[in-house]
């Protein structure tokens, strides 16, 4: 029987080397995500950042985002806050599995009138099956940035088909 020491550097030492390829398989389904999802192209979501656990996205406001009014449309804001909510729930599967919105809800604290909208999502609970995650969206104006919404999404787990 080998002592305990050795067993756990070699478990270490292989751990390490499956997670530094699921990290890059993982980054290279989340890039898909964002890349091949039409709705969320066409708003013009990009990308900026993933960590473990979190994901942060940008969209330049364009007169199509806009409501009547001159201000960023909830529904823009809503997209965000859930892709990248998404995103942030993702990092965290394993590949053989995927992501789906099962419910959200945000809360709209300002109307959003700017140059520029970031999202920020955070994982609050990882689960097996449901993995619950906070969204914060922030609007840029003038070189202020301001918090115009925030979202809670519960994101199920399932596996691929």
């Amino acid at each position: 029987m080998k002592p305990l020491e050795e067993e756990s550097s070699f478990r270490i030492e292989k751990s390490t080397q499956d997670v530094n390829k699921f990290h890059e398989l993982r980054r290279e389904e989340l890039e898909r995500i964002f890349n091949a999802a039409p709705f969320v192209a066409n708003l013009g979501i990009r990308l900026v950042s993933l960590g473990s656990g979190t994901c942060d996205t940008e969209l330049v406001v364009e007169p199509w985002h806009l409501q009547q009014d001159g201000y960023v449309h909830a529904g823009v804001q809503a997209t965000m806050a859930d892709h990248t909510a998404g995103g942030a729930a993702a990092t965290l599967i394993k590949p053989d599995h995927m992501i789906l919105t099962a419910e959200f809800k945000i809360n709209l604290l300002r109307a959003a009138k700017g140059e520029r909208l970031t999202c920020r999502s955070k994982v609050l609970k990882p689960g097996s099956r449901l993995i619950v995650v906070e969204s914060e969206v922030l609007c840029e104006n003038e070189g202020t940035s301001k918090l115009v919404s925030k979202t809670t999404a519960s994101i199920a787990v399932v596996g691929v088909r």
